[in-house]
């Protein structure tokens, strides 16, 4: 392989709402979730100039309804294989509906699935579900990592993902915006505690962590629709790093994943 072939992403949607991200390289193209309806899903493909006919699989973070809406739509319309860990196949099988066995595979945290130019690698979470798992993805070279719908990261994650040459990094609430705003209180504590998501703080901190000299591109995402605004997340992430002196818009770009309109495909 060269540097004439590339990873290309885009991260069609990212948002409390529904979270689509997808990847592509010569030989495959792949989805990060599929948490919106299946005709959003084709839409937001269409307007990166994108087929979901082209597409050969899903990997499922974990099953809350933002990352698998639209999971067993695509994959009986498309015949795509999907990826999931065993306790979030038992936990969203009432929501996937029915799909054909030798469509459904075991992806275990913490392990590789190697699909010949790319090499997909789970790691385990911290969050509300049944067994929460995020990825990241190898090409040529090249890492895209997705990190969002965890109440903190650990050691371990920080160093299975550091150095990637992207990432989708939660920012999911201000936690002023949060403890003021109209959730319940058992809502906000389960937002804020460890099983929950990360704030704007939080994830300008796992960000400074991990990122690295390959590190270029940088997209906030998860972003509460309730919670948080598009210019406070950035702001906040943009001044504590560069507070910590790290070059934000000059080493790596820092730029706002979006719930409803899709980021151009990027190259890395």
């Amino acid at each position: 392989m060269t540097d004439t072939d590339p990873l290309r992403y885009s991260i069609l949607a990212s948002g409390s709402t529904g979270n689509v991200t997808y990847l592509e390289t010569r030989h495959h193209r792949i989805l990060i979730d599929a948490g919106l309806s299946g005709k959003r899903i084709e839409n937001l493909m269409k307007k990166i100039d994108r087929s979901l006919k082209d597409v050969d699989a899903i990997f499922v973070t974990h099953e809350h309804s933002d990352h698998t809406h639209g999971v067993g739509v695509l994959a009986r319309r498309y015949g795509m294989d999907v990826y999931a860990n065993e306790g979030t196949w038992a936990a969203m099988a009432s929501k996937v509906g029915k799909i054909p066995l030798e469509q459904k595979h075991i992806i275990a945290p913490n392990t590789v699935k190697d699909l010949g130019d790319m090499d997909i690698e789970s790691f385990a979470v911290s969050h509300d579900a049944a067994q929460p798992q995020f990825y990241q993805v190898h090409h040529n070279n090249k890492t895209f990592c997705v990190l969002t719908d965890t109440g903190y990261v650990s050691d371990r994650i920080e160093g299975t993902i550091r150095d990637a040459d992207a990432y989708l990094m939660e920012c999911n609430h201000d936690t002023e915006m949060l403890r003021m705003g109209p959730y319940s209180w058992p809502l906000k504590q389960r937002i804020l505690g460890d099983e929950g998501h990360l704030s704007n703080e939080e994830g300008a901190d796992a960000l400074m962590g991990v990122i690295g000299r390959r590190t270029k591109e940088i997209f906030l995402g998860h972003r509460s629709q309730h919670n948080n605004m598009r210019s406070l997340a950035h702001l906040t992430v943009a001044s504590m790093m560069e507070q910590h002196d790290f070059g934000v818009n000059h080493d790596f770009e820092l730029r706002d994943a979006e719930p409803e309109t899709p980021s151009k495909l990027m190259t890395l």
